[in-house]
């Protein structure tokens, strides 16, 4: 339910990057989501306060570890994930998936790196923050 909710959320922040988003409860105690303060009359809306964890630019640096193959730190609902996978696939790089909401350790990793989105893509020495077919062929020299 929690991926669901976060889900919605995200698909409600696509549609504009402004756009503020209002949560209630009606009186049979479902949540509801809008970004229109429009609700029944008596409901009070709580207007929230969204972080999107998804990098929008690409970085790259050095990492301390050398890392032999390509390991990605993701999340089921990440798009840049999802085309990070397919590219992988359809070009047969072999890679290592962690999904950081599914798996603990993964989390704690990503945190550890001082991650703050994802995808997170690491390969030799060399790290990448975001997704692109061109900056992952910058960092990704197969040997």
């Amino acid at each position: 339910m929690m991926k669901l909710t976060y889900s919605l959320v995200l698909i409600l922040l696509s549609f504009s990057a402004y756009s503020q988003i209002y949560k209630w409860v009606d009186d049979d105690g479902k949540v509801h989501y809008s970004d229109s303060k429009n609700r029944p009359v008596g409901q009070n809306a709580e207007k929230l306060t969204l972080k999107v964890n998804t990098y929008t630019n690409i970085s790259y640096q050095v990492e301390k570890k050398r890392v032999e193959k390509v390991v990605m730190y993701s999340a089921s609902w990440c798009g840049y994930c999802k085309k990070a996978r397919k590219y992988f696939a359809s070009n047969s790089i072999p890679f290592v998936e962690y999904d950081i909401e599914t798996n603990k350790r993964a989390k704690r990793e990503h945190e550890k790196m001082g991650a703050t989105g994802v995808p997170v893509i690491l390969y030799g020495n060399k790290r990448m923050n975001g997704f692109s077919v061109e900056g992952f062929k910058r960092i990704y020299t197969p040997g």
